[in-house]
């Protein structure tokens, strides 16, 4: 198998593992995020970041929850992110299984497709990677949107919200097969 089939793969199952989770948090609590802003979304993508950066420094924890939970967070509110910058927020949880499945979908796969020609062009370095340094990519684009939402989403030579979070989701994802194959 060569290395773009074989991260195909392992892409495939790190989604499928994020939406399996966000499904099965909505079946227990709905559509409620549709309320949230994306800026208040990208807060809570930087509070499970932090909190990486803080047990990879740390090496030890409170709260039983673990580093790949976070990255499955990670990617589930970068997704839900997407949604509401297409959509807006919603005035309640408006949003039922199926049409969050079909948007879940539609991100991840223009997620996918950028991951696959950064791939191509970068020859799969995130490989030789630490998920030490791809927590610190994540701060970093989650600092960018975090400017860009202050300067009311307005850009000079920059790359947009979008772009920063199918970023983030991809190298959340990269996360998650590291620690799934050094495990």
């Amino acid at each position: 198998m060569d290395a773009a089939s074989k991260t195909d793969q392992q892409y495939t199952r790190a989604i499928d593992l994020c939406r399996d989770v966000l499904l099965k948090k909505m079946q227990d609590y709905g559509s409620a995020w549709r309320i949230l802003r994306p800026s208040s979304l990208t807060d809570q993508i930087f509070i499970k970041a932090h909190r990486i950066r803080s047990l990879q420094d740390k090496g030890t924890q409170k709260i039983l929850e673990g580093i790949s939970a976070e990255f499955i967070g990670i990617v589930n509110y970068s997704v839900m992110g997407l949604i509401q910058l297409d959509l807006g927020p919603g005035e309640s949880p408006d949003m039922k299984m199926a049409d969050a499945s079909a948007h879940y979908n539609a991100c991840v796969n223009k997620a996918r497709a950028l991951m696959r020609d950064k791939n191509h062009d970068y020859g799969e370095a995130w490989r030789d990677m630490r998920v030490s340094s791809l927590t610190d990519i994540i701060l970093m684009k989650l600092l960018r949107i975090k400017q860009i939402e202050d300067n009311e989403g307005k850009t000079c030579a920059s790359e947009g919200i979008d772009a920063n979070y199918y970023d983030i989701i991809n190298y959340a994802v990269f996360a998650l097969i590291k620690l799934e194959l050094e495990s």
